[in-house]
């Protein structure tokens, strides 16, 4: 086995894109890599000091989406490009922004799957950023992407993933077990 020290190589990792309004009720994304499900209802991502903390001090809610395949080039540009330096960057993107139906904050119809969240707390704040866990109010999927059993087809989607060891996305790819099922194979009856 190679070492490599400590790295956040925590795999995978969404590409998730928060969705904010400023305090003139325009929208903002930005893409976060380091996040995840905190518990049953909540969530975590870590945020440096973006046009997103800054529209998250004049509303606390926000929405979290998952990139896919079809909008990596946009997904990467919010991550890459400040709306406090770019005035036209949602333009740039060509998502089509409207308010999510049970939060302040906009969604992004190119986005199949998205969360609605509120603020719930700020860990470690500082000038520099912080760790913001939300409370999931609401999920809201495209009904293009639900499988024959009306649920969200995560392969159908298409969402991609970071690979932060090579700076590149991945692609999800095919389901190839069954969770809480397959492991019953190994219990003793």
């Amino acid at each position: 086995m190679k070492s490599f020290g400590s790295k956040p190589w925590l795999l995978p990792q969404p590409v998730l894109i928060i969705g904010t309004y400023d305090n003139e009720g325009k929208a903002n994304a930005m893409n976060a890599a380091w996040g995840g499900q905190w518990d049953m209802h909540e969530i975590m991502i870590s945020l440096g000091s973006h046009q997103t903390t800054d529209n998250l001090k004049v509303n606390s809610e926000l929405t979290v989406a998952f990139a896919t395949t079809k909008t990596l080039v946009a997904a990467d540009y919010v991550g890459i490009v400040s709306g406090r330096n770019t005035p036209d960057k949602m333009e740039r993107t060509g998502w089509t922004a409207e308010k999510a139906p049970n939060v302040n904050a906009p969604m992004f119809r190119e986005l199949p799957l998205t969360l609605e969240c509120r603020v719930k707390q700020k860990l470690d704040e500082s000038e520099t950023g912080y760790y913001l866990i939300a409370e999931i109010v609401n999920i809201v999927c495209d009904e293009q992407y639900l499988g024959d059993d009306g649920q969200p087809d995560v392969e159908r989607m298409q969402l991609i993933t970071y690979d932060p060891v090579h700076h590149t996305y991945i692609e999800l790819g095919k389901t190839v077990g069954k969770a809480f099922s397959d492991g019953k194979q190994l219990k003793q009856t």
